[in-house]
């Protein structure tokens, strides 16, 4: 019902508790693409670390009543920190790269509720993996990824005759003769669960090796997201995993479209 002298009422703020709010990538996590290896995804995942109600010490002169809350990657790293050692204990032969894989491949992309993650200091602007990897992480989902892609010694060394070192300079690191490869090997081919072209100035054809970890007898297919303007194809399309067969490898092929 309209009326000439409409009445309005402001009261004051409050804050409510129990309700979903927006996932966002907070204003001061640190972004990508990575300035040292672009063509390696930064960040890694995303954990939550604002507001964390953390312990403190009763002698600390600013916080002396037990608790504060805080923010930071002070109080992410210790989230993830912890999902890790849960990660070990599980699956005691492990390889860091493997734990690591297994948490960036099970990451949400949007939030617990199916909502989509938001980018905080930007106008509605969606996040993407420059602002959070591979997602926020799912400790429940990570201790069962189904497939890894698990890296040793050589492929660490690979890496760094891809970037550019000496053969002197990884055998004086890794206490072992090296000879890098010629021409050197890419670093498009680094065993990694993300795939990241820094210049796509052309056609590019990478490998990825993946282990399985899930039941004997999987099947795992391919579903392709391609970016807008570019060509993504996957082959082969099926891995099929045995009691014999842990280890398959597959070849990316990715293109701009004109």
């Amino acid at each position: 019902m309209s009326t000439r002298s409409p009445l309005a009422r402001i009261q004051p703020t409050r804050t409510l508790v129990g309700l979903p709010v927006a996932t966002k990538v907070a204003t001061f996590s640190s972004r990508g693409p990575s300035s040292i290896s672009p063509a390696i995804l930064k960040p890694d995942i995303a954990a939550p670390g604002v507001n964390i109600l953390a312990a403190t010490s009763p002698n600390d002169t600013f916080y002396d009543r037990g608790f504060t809350m805080k923010s930071g990657t002070s109080m992410s790293t210790p989230f993830v920190a912890g999902i890790v050692a849960l990660l070990k204990s599980l699956h005691p032969h492990w390889s860091p790269a493997a734990i690591r894989s297994a948490i960036v491949t099970t990451a949400w992309r949007t939030d617990p509720s199916g909502e989509p993650i938001f980018a905080d200091g930007s106008n509605r602007k969606l996040a993407d993996p420059f602002d959070y990897g591979g997602g926020v992480v799912n400790s429940e989902k990570a201790a069962k990824p189904g497939l890894v892609y698990d890296m040793g010694v050589n492929d660490y060394v690979l890496y760094l005759c891809s970037v550019g070192y000496t053969d002197s300079s990884i055998t004086r690191l890794v206490r072992k003769k090296t000879v890098c490869a010629n021409p050197k090997p890419s670093v498009l081919d680094l065993k990694l669960p993300s795939i990241t072209i820094p210049n796509l100035a052309k056609e590019v054809i990478i490998t990825r090796t993946v282990t399985n970890v899930g039941p004997v007898g999987s099947v795992y297919k391919a579903v392709i997201e391609a970016p807008m303007g570019v060509n993504v194809t996957v082959t082969p399309s099926t891995l099929v995993f045995n009691a014999k067969t842990r280890k398959l490898s597959f070849k990316v092929r990715v293109f701009a479209i004109e």
